[in-house]
């Protein structure tokens, strides 16, 4: 495991940031980057960082070779090669059980492989490594003649275990040139302050709200079903986005521009518009490596189906080894197919209110899938929340929203673009913004401290995202 919260706010991030600006040069600073970004990884499960060398030793040295191969032959080849070794340790940990094992049950034999522990964020870092291979060989970037800078984009560790995933060319030329302003630093740390009063104050105690609700099937009701598909959704995309506003944060104080990941997804009127707005690395990363090389949308309407179905295929898998993440990702897939082909007309003439009210019902659906992996209490959940069977509502719910019920309120209205709206009405005032300024610093510097509080006695906190 990573460092606990408090080790890493109180000890790891300040002994950082003393020593990155200590130092002038680019050069030293990513040196220090560099040894603070492994020692991160590193700190818990050492053995596992010996993949990412081995990974990001083998693309640099393909990404060489490509660059000085004219023979378009030579070249496919060795970037397969890249492509493969990269993808063999992302399989082996996360995938080889699940494929055997399965396998085997559905013939009934006696064989089955243990699940192996999986490296911390090695879904992240093996899409890193992939864009720069690809981007190099479609002479989109150049490639990297310092190793070690390579592997500074790959272990850099704002955005290391969690994203979001940062392609190559993005930051390419940040990692020679760039520089931090004192509004950079100012503005870096109150986002990172958001993320983590996002994570600590709101994603937290959703969690704990879920955890308090009935699970078996026996004992869900109508409400309670509908409350933790609630609770699920407003967790996950506060502690998500959580990570990725601390990343962003924290890149923009070491000079680096992060691209946005979520554009509050829970305001979309259509699947299609929430996965525009959800996880936007991901689905940017599907959407030029994987759905434009199958052709897109270019070959008809039948191959645009196939390729739909096969990202969200792949999308599915990449959150887990486990067959509720096939499950989402298909029923994902199916939505986008049913919009893109079959409702469009249909979406166009309804209101728009009633299109969200649709697809916000759609996500939570897709949220129950996501949060059971067994199969059964996830298709026990999904009939709980059609009123299958199940009384309305049962004491436990009840009690959970007596006790809970301001902190769901405060996350429903804050996964809604309120705030940005009053901050952007105290810039068009200069009195008006100097004080929301002053208030603004006051009101992160209070809340950090209430975040810490929150994390006195804690050993480990992790993201939900870690486990992918």
């Amino acid at each position: 495991m990573v460092f606990s919260s408090l080790t890493f706010l109180l000890i790891f991030l300040p002994a950082f940031i003393i020593l990155y600006f200590a130092f002038k040069g680019i050069r030293w600073r990513n040196g220090v980057l560099l040894v603070f970004s492994l020692l991160f990884y590193a700190w818990g499960e050492p053995v596992w960082i010996l993949s990412m060398l081995f990974s990001t030793a083998v693309n640099y040295l393909c990404a060489q070779i490509i660059v000085k191969n004219t023979s378009p032959i030579v070249r496919r080849l060795i970037l397969a090669l890249g492509v493969i070794i990269s993808l063999v340790s992302l399989v082996y940990f996360k995938y080889a059980a699940f494929f055997v094992n399965s396998v085997t049950s559905f013939f009934s034999l006696s064989v089955e492989l243990p699940v192996l522990t999986l490296p911390i964020g090695i879904s992240f870092y093996t899409f890193q490594i992939l864009t720069y291979t690809i981007d190099v060989y479609r002479g989109e970037a150049p490639s990297q003649k310092n190793p070690l800078k390579l592997l500074l984009y790959v272990s850099c560790f704002p955005q290391l275990i969690a994203g979001p995933i940062v392609q190559y060319g993005d930051v390419a030329n940040e990692i020679s040139h760039r520089e931090t302003t004192v509004k950079d630093f100012s503005n870096g740390m109150q986002r990172f302050a958001i993320g983590l009063a996002k994570k600590v104050l709101i994603a937290n105690i959703c969690g704990e709200a879920l955890l308090a609700l009935p699970t078996s099937s026996n004992e869900m009701s109508f409400a309670g079903a509908w409350i933790s598909a609630i609770l699920y959704a407003l967790q996950i995309y506060f502690d998500f986005s959580a990570y990725s506003d601390m990343a962003i944060g924290l890149g923009k104080v070491i000079g680096f521009k992060y691209k946005e990941n979520f554009n509050y997804p829970y305001i979309s009127s259509s699947v299609t518009e929430f996965w525009r707005r959800w996880h936007m690395s991901l689905s940017g990363f599907f959407r030029k490596y994987v759905y434009i090389p199958l052709g897109g949308n270019r070959k008809g309407n039948g191959r645009t189906a196939l390729n739909i179905i096969i990202v969200w295929s792949l999308t599915g898998l990449w959150h887990g080894a486990s067959w509720n993440f096939v499950f989402w990702g298909m029923y994902y897939g199916v939505l986008l197919l049913a919009e893109k082909f079959i409702l469009t007309k249909l979406l166009d003439k309804t209101p728009k209110a009633l299109r969200h009210v649709f697809t916000i019902i759609a996500v939570l659906f897709g949220w129950v899938i996501f949060y059971h992996t067994d199969t059964s209490n996830m298709f026990n959940h999904l009939l709980a929340m059609v009123g299958a069977g199940v009384e309305i509502i049962d004491e436990t719910t009840i009690s959970v929203l007596k006790t809970y019920t301001i902190f769901p309120l405060v996350a429903a209205v804050l996964s809604m673009p309120i705030l940005p709206k009053i901050k952007q009405s105290f810039r068009k005032r200069e009195k008006l913004h100097l004080a929301g300024s002053i208030a603004s610093t006051v009101l992160l510097s209070a809340i950090l401290v209430l975040c810490l509080l929150f994390l006195v006695g804690e050993s480990y906190n992790p993201f939900i995202y870690f486990r992918f």
